[in-house]
């Protein structure tokens, strides 16, 4: 498989017609996945708090401290979640919240290791770089200590939740309190050290320049190329509506479908060392999400029970089983449901 430069790939990327890029992403993705198999996973989305001290200018979930309603969830609150997901087949919560102020490493590694104990065949796929990254700070540990520490009591991968445009021009203009880029990387690079898998995700369509993206995805490949830690690479669409950022830059609307089908396919023929690849049907919709599956993606994500991020900015689609399978049917694929780490559990023929 070709590797493409920095140079090569933004070619492509701003010069190849969508349909001649989105043929040659199909036939990577086709090289990697020869069974046609296209998978999903049956999880949830937990968002344990909402309260955040960030500010990050694209975000309409956070609530300050001393806003109206906020919350945090109790335990009883999560395993009434947890077992409505088990009602349905689910084998994952992705959980992840605001970054509060006070909550300490106990705090979370009681949590953790209350879920792991009563939910044994639940993974837990939680906390972003920015979390792991504040629960360091606060409980003055080092960042592998906090890993550690949690993976210990039952956390099982990390998602790549935070990490918008790995470029910090942009990032000081969209969350200029959040992570630097290098920072965002030192989790998931301390993360891999330690066998703990991520996943690698990119926000596009708020005030990055295509130079801005080719640098996301290199910084990406490149901790890919150290340890290959990353199962997957998930691209999702900036939502301006109710966004601080909207009003500083009234300008900004929500990227085309024509867009991101032509990002998902460069980040196809870029990334050869991932093999795996979700379609963002949270923010394009069920169409653009099956569409997407003939330009790169060999996965339709996640059934995403309970989604809050996305849909505060309003936007809100939803999928069953039943819907990701016909989906997937459709379009001559293989629907399979999978696990956390890409594990096929059943394959519909």
């Amino acid at each position: 498989m070709k590797r493409y430069n920095d140079k090569e790939i933004l070619e492509i990327l701003q010069n190849t017609p969508l349909k001649a890029l989105g043929k040659r992403a199909n036939e990577v993705k086709q090289e990697l996945h020869p069974d046609n198999i296209i998978t999903f996973v049956i999880d949830r989305n937990i968002n344990y708090t909402n309260i955040c001290w960030v500010d990050c200018k694209f975000c309409a979930f956070k609530r300050r401290v001393d806003e109206s309603g906020i919350y945090i969830l109790s335990f009883e609150e999560i395993d009434q979640k947890i077992d409505e997901l088990l009602s349905i087949g689910g084998t994952q919560i992705l959980f992840q919240g605001g970054v509060h102020p006070k909550l300490q490493i106990e705090w979370y590694e009681d949590l953790v290791s209350h879920i792991h104990k009563k939910y044994p065949t639940i993974t837990i796929h939680g906390f972003s770089a920015i979390e792991i990254n504040y629960i360091a700070k606060i409980s003055k540990l080092p960042i592998s200590e906090v890993l550690l520490r949690l993976q210990s009591a039952g956390l099982s991968s990390i998602p790549g939740a935070g990490a918008e445009i790995l470029s910090d021009r942009v990032r000081d203009i969209i969350a200029p309190k959040k992570l630097s880029t290098q920072e965002w990387l030192e989790v998931h690079r301390e993360a891999h050290k330690i066998g703990m898998k991520t996943t690698a995700t990119m926000m596009f369509g708020s005030v990055e320049s295509d130079e801005d993206i080719i640098e996301h995805l290199s910084h990406i490949r490149n901790l890919q190329d150290e340890f290959g830690g990353f199962r997957a690479f998930i691209l999702w669409s900036f939502q301006p509506s109710h966004t601080p950022l909207k009003a500083q830059f009234p300008h900004l609307h929500s990227a085309s479908s024509n867009r991101y089908l032509k990002l998902l396919s460069t980040s196809r023929l870029y990334l050869d060392n991932f093999k795996n690849i979700q379609s963002s049907w949270v923010t394009q919709g069920s169409h653009i999400g099956q569409l997407a599956l003939l330009f790169g993606a060999n996965d339709l994500g996640s059934t995403m029970m309970e989604e809050n991020v996305v849909s505060s900015a309003g936007v809100s689609h939803s999928m069953n089983m039943q819907e990701m399978i016909s989906l997937i049917k459709d379009i001559g694929g293989i629907p399979a449901k999978r696990d956390t780490a890409y594990n096929i559990l059943e394959v519909f023929k």
